[in-house]
C-alpha cells in the first residue's frame, strides 16, 4: 500500500515536471518570437491623425505581421525626426530607415523629379495616378538610387488650388494686379508670375494674417490645409484649377535595404504598396470632410471651364522650358499618358 502511494506520488511529480517543462518551452518560444530581429525608425512630419501618418502606421503593422514580428517599425510623426529635408539626409545615411516625404523635397536633391511637379501637367487625379502607377512612375521610384535611397511607393497629397479674399478668380485675366502668396519655392513663384499675378512669399503659419491684413489678395493650397488653417474665413473664394499635384513618396535607406534578405525586401515592397492604397482612401475622406466644413462656413467654389484650364496650362510654356528643357519629350509623354 505504501509502495503504491510512493509510485503514485512519483508519477504525479513526473507529470507536474513535464507540464512545467512544457510551459517553460512554450514561454521561451513565445519570447523568442516577439523579440524583433530589426527595429527601424520611420519619419513623418505631419500630425498623428494625418492620412500620411496613418498610412505609415498601417505599413508598419503590415510589415510586423507578415514578418511574424521579426521587423518592427516605429513611426515618428510631427517632425520629431526633423524637417522633411533633414529626414531625407538621415535616411540617406541610415540614421532613419524609412520616411514619407514630399516629392518637392526630393526634387531639391534629385532635380529630375521636377518634371512630376510641373503646374497643370496632369488633367486630374486619375491622370496623375495613371502616370505614377505605370512605367513612368516606376522609373521615378528608381531615380532615388542615385541619392542612396530606395523608392517604395507613392502617397497622395491632393491638388492645390487658388483662393482669394475680395473677388473670385474665374479666368486668367483675374490674376492681373493681384498679389498671391506663393510657397518658398522658385518654381511656384514663377508659376504665379506666369499667370499674371505678383508672387509674395509668406511663411505658411502667417498666411491667415497676410490675407486678413490685405498683404496678399490670395493664396493657394489643398482642401485640408485651407480648412485646417481656417483660411476660408478671410478668403472665401476657392477656385478649382488643380495647378499642382505634388505626390509624396515612401523611401527607405539604401544602406538598410542592402542589409535585408530578399524575403524581407519583397515583404516590405508589398506592404508599402498596400499602405499607399490605404493612405489614398484616407486622403479622399479627409479632403471631402475639409471641403464640407469650408462650404458650411461660407466658402464659394468656382469651377473653371475647360477652355480656361487650357489657357492656364498654355501660360506655363516658358516655365516648362526653364525647369525641364532637357526633358520636354517626357513632359509631352506625361501630358498624353
Amino acid at each position: 500500500m505504501k509502495k503504491k502511494r510512493i509510485i503514485t506520488i512519483i508519477i504525479i511529480c513526473v507529470l507536474l515536471l513535464g507540464i512545467l517543462l512544457a510551459i517553460f518551452v512554450i514561454k521561451r518560444k513565445r519570447s523568442a518570437e516577439t523579440v524583433p530581429e530589426y527595429v527601424f525608425l520611420y519619419a513623418d512630419n505631419q500630425t498623428e491623425d494625418y492620412p500620411t501618418t496613418q498610412g505609415g502606421r498601417y505599413f508598419a503593422d503590415l510589415v510586423y505581421e507578415r514578418t511574424d514580428g521579426r521587423i518592427k517599425i516605429l513611426v515618428k510623426y510631427g517632425g520629431e525626426m526633423g524637417s522633411e529635408g533633414e529626414a531625407i539626409e538621415q535616411v540617406r545615411y541610415g540614421g532613419i530607415a524609412f520616411a514619407r516625404v514630399s516629392l518637392s523635397q526630393l526634387a531639391e536633391k534629385i532635380p529630375d523629379m521636377n518634371v512630376l511637379l510641373l503646374p497643370y501637367i496632369y488633367d486630374d487625379s486619375a491622370h496623375m495616378w495613371r502616370v505614377l502607377e505605370g512605367d513612368i512612375g516606376d522609373e521615378f521610384l528608381k531615380k532615388t538610387d542615385a541619392y542612396d535611397l530606395v523608392g517604395l511607393s507613392w502617397y497622395d497629397a491632393g491638388a492645390r488650388n487658388f483662393y482669394s479674399s475680395e473677388a473670385p478668380i474665374t479666368c486668367l485675366e483675374d490674376f492681373e494686379g493681384k498679389s498671391i502668396r506663393a510657397q518658398e519655392s522658385a518654381i511656384m513663384s514663377d508659376m504665379v508670375s506666369a499667370l499674371g499675378a505678383t508672387p509674395v512669399e509668406v511663411v505658411y503659419s502667417e498666411v491667415y494674417s497676410a490675407l486678413e491684413l490685405g498683404i496678399v489678395d490670395g493664396a493657394e493650397n489643398n482642401w485640408p490645409s485651407y480648412e485646417a488653417m481656417k483660411h476660408y474665413k478671410v478668403a472665401p473664394y476657392y477656385t478649382i484649377d488643380e495647378h499642382v499635384r505634388v505626390p509624396e513618396m515612401q523611401i527607405c535607406s539604401k544602406a538598410v535595404w542592402d542589409s535585408l534578405s530578399e524575403e524581407y525586401k519583397e515583404i516590405i515592397s508589398e506592404c508599402a504598396k498596400e499602405s499607399a492604397v490605404y493612405e489614398r482612401n484616407l486622403w479622399k475622406e479627409r479632403e471631402e470632410s475639409s471641403k464640407k466644413i469650408a462650404m458650411e462656413n461660407g466658402t464659394r467654389i468656382i469651377e473653371l471651364t475647360a477652355e480656361e484650364k487650357r489657357r492656364f496650362r498654355e501660360a506655363m510654356k516658358d516655365l516648362y522650358e526653364k525647369y525641364c528643357g532637357n526633358q520636354m519629350d517626357l513632359v509631352e509623354k506625361i501630358m498624353k499618358y
